[in-house]
């Protein structure tokens, strides 16, 4: 595969440092995922707040729309019901299987935005994405900042499960 450069090349490094890639600023949203159990994933820190899973799917669903708007695919095609937030059992309701194919999911959504991304005219990405105030650049940096800001809650979801 040929390396982007220019412009692409700078998101997708963006796009790879805030997922899976090594970076400077601690945990990526991957890493801040990696070796969490379905029971962490579900744990919520008090009623009505979001755990991880959720945190993960929210994700996922938000690189499917940048996605979806790059492409001008049809709305309403992500693999859930529904937008932005998916609820997900608590602690109690925990299955591993089911847990980890969220996170296949997250995965896979990563890879087509980034595969989208990559063939991306550099020239289209000052223009405004249809149905948006934001340019084709602002979104994929800001799919970027999302992911590392959901990596430090996560993080912090899972500094606030260890007992003392």
């Amino acid at each position: 595969m040929p390396k982007a450069s220019g412009r692409i090349g700078l998101l997708l490094a963006l796009l790879d440092e805030s997922y899976e890639r090594k970076a400077w600023h601690g945990p990526n949203l991957r890493g801040s995922l990696r070796g969490v159990t379905a029971k962490q994933a579900a744990w919520r820190p008090a009623a009505g707040r979001h755990n991880i899973w959720e945190l993960a799917l929210h994700s996922a669903y938000w690189k499917y729309a940048a996605r979806n708007r790059m492409t001008g695919g049809a709305r309403g095609t992500f693999p859930e019901k529904g937008s932005n937030w998916f609820a997900r059992p608590s602690s109690g309701g925990a299955n591993e299987r089911a847990w980890r194919s969220d996170v296949r999911l997250l995965d896979e959504q990563h890879r087509e935005l980034r595969r989208v991304a990559e063939r991306f005219p550099e020239r289209g990405l000052d223009r405004r994405a249809p149905g948006g105030r934001y340019t084709f650049t602002t979104l994929l940096y800001g799919i970027a900042a999302h992911d590392v800001y959901h990596a430090g809650q996560i993080q912090l979801l899972k500094r606030l499960q260890r007992k003392p």
